[in-house]
């Protein structure tokens, strides 16, 4: 493989791993299997970068990813466990307050785990990882017009939910 390629491979790798690890796991709720199908896709992607056309890299990997999901099976509901990312400062809060809201985000984590798959991983693409409506129709290979629709799903049932709470 030429340095040229090498070269090609790592921008792609800096750019994408991330990414695509959150599109696997918001998929399949399941952090190490997200990871494993994170690194399998990307070294597909190395022997095959000789054949993908230079431009067409993204979509290519997102392919991989999405074929390497399929293959395993994973279409059953799941629940996402969320790190945080905040420290809670438990000097300023009670503790009536801190058991409420961890309650709270249960009841929420649970919400977009029943989501259904595609509404879950669109709505979480677009509130997580901040993507607009055009790059997850991209990265799904899917129409936007897909997309503006499962998410509007997503906030409805959300909605419905959220009245529940």
């Amino acid at each position: 493989m030429s340095s040229k390629q090498d070269k090609r491979f790592k921008t792609h790798y800096t750019r994408l791993v991330q990414p695509i690890f959150r599109f696997i796991y918001y998929k399949c709720g399941d952090r190490v299997l997200a990871e494993d199908i994170a690194q399998d896709t990307f070294i597909r992607f190395w022997n095959k970068i000789e054949t993908v056309k230079e431009g067409g890299e993204s979509a290519y990997i997102y392919r991989i990813a999405k074929n390497l999901l399929i293959n395993h099976g994973q279409k059953q509901k799941v629940s996402l466990k969320f790190q945080q990312t905040l420290r809670q400062n438990q000097e300023n809060h009670s503790p009536q307050f801190l058991l409420e809201e961890k309650e709270f985000k249960q009841k929420v984590e649970r919400a977009i785990s029943n989501l259904s798959e595609k509404q879950r991983e669109v709505f979480l693409m677009n509130r997580i990882d901040g993507l607009k409506y055009r790059e997850i129709a991209e990265r799904l290979d899917i129409s936007q017009k897909a997309v503006e629709k499962r998410m509007q799903l997503a906030l409805l049932a959300l909605k419905k939910i959220h009245k529940k709470i």
